[in-house]
């Protein structure tokens, strides 16, 4: 008996936290995580404004958000403090929240950062999953070419920004897709306030998404990066002339002052 014991007490004793894992590891603690309501408010939020259902500068209610998604100011003020991490959003302390104003030097800026980003996230998705970025490449290049067809400018935003993105979503790279994320919903707003209805009527920025796909399928990235520089060059171009037609729409708008 003593023996026994003795055999018993000499063997070595798993540690607990190796038999707690075991436990937790034979039995299933996963459950499916509700979105809380700020996260939703601000997913919807972040498509009305880069969809356009928002002006630039334009005032964001948030007792009128509230009562229209049904929930308490908290939530809303939570989402909209996302957003402005994302650049979407302005609070002005005592004033209110606004959707973000471009300036000139902010497009420079945002035009400069996709010139070195987007080349080098296409070259990284070739490598690492070539297939699946021409199929986006494809269909992007397909809806655009509808979009233009109905005239139908919000949709074309979207193609045109899936295209670009379908590079960083498939480089493999998160430090990379982590960077671009940060400017990515500027960078589609601006599309839709600012090019997109010009994009619709006129067929060089089409052009231009066609030969970037057939650069990309082929792998010519010098020709690529030449290209792309070009496409976000003019962009840039398009954006400052279609800021200024807007503020000279709006001070001749306002009335004069007597």
């Amino acid at each position: 008996m003593a023996g026994d014991c003795a055999a018993d007490l000499s063997r070595p004793l798993r540690p607990l936290a190796v038999r707690e894992s075991r436990a937790l590891n034979e039995t299933s603690f996963k459950i499916d995580t509700p979105k809380s309501l700020a996260t939703l408010v601000a997913k919807r939020l972040r498509e009305a404004i880069i969809d356009g259902q928002f002006a630039l500068g334009e005032m964001i209610p948030e007792e009128t958000l509230a009562t229209s998604f049904g929930v308490s100011r908290t939530p809303v003020r939570e989402a909209l403090n996302q957003l402005q991490q994302l650049g979407l959003v302005t609070i002005r302390p005592q004033r209110g929240s606004y959707v973000f104003e471009a300036s000139e030097a902010d497009i420079a800026a945002l035009c400069e950062f996709r010139c070195v980003m987007e080349p080098r996230a296409a070259e990284l998705a070739w490598h690492h999953a070539r297939d699946a970025t021409l199929t986006d490449l494809k269909t992007a290049v397909t809806e655009m070419a509808a979009a233009r067809k109905q005239k139908d400018g919000v949709r074309y935003s979207r193609a045109d920004t899936r295209l670009h993105e379908a590079f960083v979503q498939h480089c493999g790279n998160a430090y990379l897709q982590a960077a671009y994320a940060t400017a990515g919903a500027k960078i589609a707003a601006l599309r839709t306030h600012l090019s997109a209805p010009a994009d619709v009527l006129h067929s060089r920025g089409h052009e231009q998404h066609r030969r970037l796909m057939e650069y990309f399928g082929a792998g010519d990235f010098k020709s690529f990066e030449a290209l792309m520089r070009e496409h976000v060059v003019g962009t840039r171009d398009n954006y400052v002339a279609s800021l200024k037609a807007r503020r000279q729409n709006d001070g001749q708008a306002r009335p004069a002052a007597h």
